[in-house]
């Protein structure tokens, strides 16, 4: 019998707006509040408490303000504030206009913001009061200055506007019944996030609709959110946009409780209150609860749970949470990944384990989340998967809808990342048997304080510049507090020798960088070196670590 190449099932069975959607977070929006527009969408303080329909309107208004600006396909639209109701508006009303949202990381300094500002070719900044300064400063080195836009939050004393006008008096102008679009295409880009990598000058992260779609569906699949959860921000939502939990919320249509800054008693007490029963943090925040005064911690009477991610969370931070109460669920992702592409699941199984034998196996990163496609321990050069032995290390390898567009501007790099057809992340694992990966080591010097990146050749940089300095080196210190830290190994000018101390170089840092990124410590020596010149950074982290 001759095979014919006539295939049925695609003759006249072509896409077309009644069986085909492009998929974008937008959707949950408009969802949610037209299925329940009384329900409560977001709460900040006693002052605000609003419903989806509310929500809703205001994310419309934001829309048409900023159409009205000139805003639309392909601009980039900034904002640099704490997690505020204004920052979950925009990651829904700046893409409804086409345009691209950069949610600024707060603790980086002003040439660091400069350099993202024009990168991103930000058309507007959206400031809140506490970061007015920084943005001024960042805004005068720029060549094409940015519309400025205030947030006005009474939750804060201090700060000045700065902006043409305030955050309320923008929306204001704009249009509720703004027609509320999805893209055209899916894999149009929704955001930009920047990560400093290994290299001084941060790359671009390039999100579009459908992952951020997907990956708001990964979390509520993988964490079990279940319908109307509470969500507090404890997490930055200028972490890969908060992890894509505000499309999560809104997919479940949640809770959004607004956090400017994150002090156990205001955790505990918004978990009381407002019966929070979600939020996500590094371990440096689990941490921080597990030693606040026990009668902060009485009074919770309901399961919250809790996701964790950074640097690898030490056995004892987990168990401590969940003695008391608190469920814990560990992930592992990078910025290029949406934030949590894996997911440490929990089997059954293992409930009747000690404590301790629970705490060592939630430490491990894990296994794909629902959405990604692909993961791997593999050899970096061959691509070849190692063996799960729990002992083998290679490269993690992701692939899959939970991977970014690229990095902009960047085709090179990008190219690099994607090369054999799979996501290099640059962290070394090793494979068990049960098919968990678990991270040992980073093949880039990354240095994760607190769940911030930190590029230890930036920090090298800078060590550089001070004038008795004749070499430097940075490697990840271990900390009880922010997981790890910088360590730097510093060979002074034989001129300088014996007039600079530790002081005088930490002093130095902290004029010239982001106080997260100072080294903790500074030790004075000769720096150990391959034939061929290169720091042997492995010694160095040994030493450091008191290996």
């Amino acid at each position: 019998m001759t095979k014919s190449n006539h295939n049925p099932y695609t003759l006249g069975l072509d896409q077309n707006p009644a069986n085909y959607v492009p998929l974008s977070p937008l959707s949950f929006l408009s969802r949610a509040a037209q299925v329940f527009p009384n329900r409560t969408a977001v709460v900040h303080g006693s002052a605000v408490r609003r419903t989806w329909a509310e929500t809703f309107h205001r994310c419309k208004q934001l829309a048409s303000a900023l159409t009205k600006q000139g805003v639309g396909k392909g601009d980039t639209v900034a904002v640099m504030a704490p997690n505020l109701p204004e920052v979950f508006e925009a990651h829904f009303g700046v893409p409804a206009t086409g345009a691209i949202l950069n949610a600024l990381n707060i603790r980086l300094d002003a040439e660091a913001i400069a350099f993202i500002l024009q990168h991103g070719e930000a058309k507007v900044v959206i400031v809140d009061r506490e970061f007015s300064e920084v943005i001024q400063r960042a805004v005068r080195m720029m060549a094409h200055k940015p519309l400025v836009i205030d947030i006005d939050d009474p939750s804060y004393e201090g700060g000045e506007l700065i902006g043409s006008m305030d955050y309320e008096a923008f929306i204001a102008d704009g249009d509720p019944d703004y027609p509320w679009e999805l893209p055209e295409n899916e894999w149009d880009a929704i955001t930009l996030n920047y990560t400093s990598g290994t290299t001084g000058d941060p790359k671009g992260v390039v999100y579009h609709h459908r992952g951020a779609y997907l990956n708001a569906m990964s979390n509520i699949v993988s964490w079990d959110m279940g319908h109307h959860p509470v969500y507090l921000w404890t997490l930055p939502m200028f972490h890969c946009n908060g992890w894509c939990f505000p499309w999560a919320i809104a997919a479940a249509v949640g809770v959004s409780v607004s956090l400017r800054h994150v002090r156990a008693d205001m955790i505990y007490n918004l978990i009381k209150e407002e019966k929070v029963n979600h939020f996500c943090g590094a371990p440096i925040v689990l941490n921080m609860l597990n030693n606040a005064d026990d009668a902060l911690k009485a009074g919770i009477n309901h399961e919250v749970k809790v996701m964790t991610a950074g640097a690898a969370p030490p056995a004892a931070v987990i168990e401590g949470m969940e003695r008391m109460g608190f469920k814990v669920t560990h992930v592992y992702g990078l910025t290029e990944t949406y934030g949590p592409s894996v997911v440490c699941a929990w089997h059954d199984e293992w409930d009747e384990k000690t404590p301790e034998e629970k705490a060592r196996l939630k430490s491990r990163q894990g296994v794909r989340a629902p959405m990604l496609e692909g993961l791997m321990v593999a050899n970096p050069e061959t691509l070849e998967p190692v063996a799960q032995d729990g002992k083998t290390l290679g490269e993690i390898f992701m692939r899959g809808n939970l991977v970014m567009k690229g990095y902009l501007k960047n085709p090179t790099t990008t190219d690099a990342s994607f090369e054999g057809g799979w996501f290099h992340s640059g962290d070394l694992a090793v494979w068990h048997p049960d098919g968990y990966i678990e991270i040992k080591d980073r093949s880039k010097d990354i240095i994760i304080s607190g769940g911030e990146n930190i590029s230890s050749i930036e920090v090298e940089d800078t060590l550089y510049r001070h004038p008795a300095v004749n070499e430097a080196a940075v490697v990840a210190m271990n900390d009880e507090k922010w997981g790890e830290v910088p360590c730097a190994f510093v060979t002074l000018k034989a001129s300088a020798q014996g007039d600079i101390t530790e002081e005088d170089i930490i002093k130095f840092c902290r004029d010239n960088m982001a106080r997260f990124k100072i080294p903790k410590k500074v030790i004075f020596c000769d720096l150990p070196k391959t034939s061929t010149g290169k720091i042997q950074k492995f010694v160095l982290r040994d030493q450091a670590n008191h290996k």
